[in-house]
């Protein structure tokens, strides 16, 4: 039977996961020494693409996690991946914050406003009722047309902002369309790209989250281990109810670091 010991990639949700807010959980910087002393490997994972991964290392940073960027994973890099595979040497009208064009720029592709071969949605703060004219002619058009992930809202001090999912239901109430291609959580797409850049095999990779419906969906749909942690929005009883079931359920990483060192049975 498989278990932990058998993963040798860890996708790393974040908020609830590895912290709560501003506070680190003290699991988490054990968990991360047993993984690399192991010889195994973690990346840190979001679905956010208003930021870069520089922005990503500096928050781990201020919370006391030495990372690189190669060790953050977002929705953006992602979705400059899956359109290399999918749509090598197109131009893009990209619907992004900059950190999101230049992600795009920096991976080859031309950007343009007018007759793009991709439409790529991403979460978009500058939205005005203009570029959302332009986002809807174009989807309407039939251009292909790729979001970076589904997420409603995104969390905010104090709240929620709305985010791209928002944004999705808006083009479909007035164009008919929904995207082609949703590359965040829970979709499949992300962790194409994560296979494609790091080079290891689904059956080797896991996803370790605290959502039900974002991470634990992700690996039914993308056929890869997932495991719940209870440290953040999830309770057993939430676990216990839901339609997407983990490969395997922890109090937190620190469980996860004790099936990793636990002697193999047999």
């Amino acid at each position: 039977m498989k278990t932990v010991r058998d993963i040798d990639l860890f996708l790393l949700d974040m908020d609830g996961t590895i912290y709560l807010g501003d506070r680190l959980f003290d699991c988490t910087k054990p968990f991360l020494e047993t993984v690399r002393s192991l010889g195994k490997r973690y990346v840190f994972l979001t679905n956010n693409s208003s930021k870069d991964r520089t922005a990503y290392v500096e928050k781990l940073g201020r919370l006391g996690i030495e990372a690189v960027p190669d060790e953050v994973f977002t929705s953006g890099e992602a979705a400059t991946l899956r359109l290399r595979q999918t749509h090598p040497g197109a131009s893009v009208a990209v619907f992004g914050m900059p950190t999101l064009e230049r992600e795009f720029e920096n991976a080859g592709f031309r950007l343009v406003e007018r007759e793009p071969d991709v439409v790529l949605l991403g979460f978009d703060q500058r939205f005005d009722y203009a570029k959302m004219t332009r986002l809807c002619d174009l989807v309407r058009e039939g251009r292909p047309y790729v979001a970076t992930h589904p997420d409603f809202n995104c969390p905010v001090d104090g709240g929620f902002i709305p985010d791209i999912g928002a944004v999705i239901a808006y083009v479909k109430a007035s164009t008919g369309r929904e995207p082609d291609e949703i590359v965040g959580k829970p979709y499949p797409g992300i962790v194409d790209a994560v296979v494609a850049k790091y080079g290891v095999p689904k059956e080797r990779l896991c996803m370790v989250g605290d959502r039900l419906y974002t991470d634990i969906a992700l690996g039914a749909r993308a056929g890869i281990s997932a495991a719940l942690v209870l440290s953040g929005e999830t309770s057993e009883a939430d676990a216990a109810v839901s339609p997407h079931k983990p490969t395997w359920t922890f109090r937190d990483l620190g469980g996860i670091r004790d099936a990793l060192l636990a002697p193999a049975a047999g």
